[in-house]
């Protein structure tokens, strides 16, 4: 008996450095930043929110809407890494008047590198917008799920 046990202890103690050591990895290098959510958010806001304008029956390309995205989490005492909900951002662009907007996002971002934003209803309609026909259809800007690649 002393012989198993002798050799199961160095094995499960590998085992256990091994976790250890890919935990303290993954820790160190968090694949949700402050970088990548704004620059996934810029240009998905940009390409919904020319979605939107042609429902809406106007003409306007997504460098005319020359958005920026500028995000927080949680205030200056929380990092702005990893997953949370406490995800805030301010989408600034163009309008189709030409006139400069600014929104605030709220954004609940998971640690799968996808993230849900919701915008202000005040400023990109609610869930529903009229359409060059005055059809009810979703609003593009209302809500909307994106996903970004975690090692770019």
């Amino acid at each position: 008996m002393r012989n198993l046990r002798t050799v199961a202890r160095p094995a499960a103690g590998l085992a256990v450095a091994a976790a250890l050591v890919a935990g303290l990895s993954a820790a160190g290098h968090p694949d949700v930043t402050r970088a990548r959510v704004e620059d996934s958010l810029t240009p998905a806001f940009g390409r919904l929110y020319v979605d939107q304008q042609r429902i809406l029956g106007h003409d306007v390309s997504v460098a005319a809407a020359a958005a920026r995205s500028t995000c927080d989490r949680g205030g200056p005492a929380v990092a702005d890494v990893g997953a949370g909900s406490d995800w805030i951002c301010l989408v600034d662009f163009t309008d189709q008047t030409g006139a400069a907007q600014e929104g605030k996002f709220e954004l609940q971002v998971h640690a799968n590198a996808c993230y849900t934003a919701a915008g202000p209803a005040k400023l990109l309609g609610g869930f529903t917008i009229p359409d060059a026909r005055g059809v009810d259809v979703a609003n593009p800007l209302s809500a909307f799920d994106v996903c970004f690649d975690p090692d770019a």
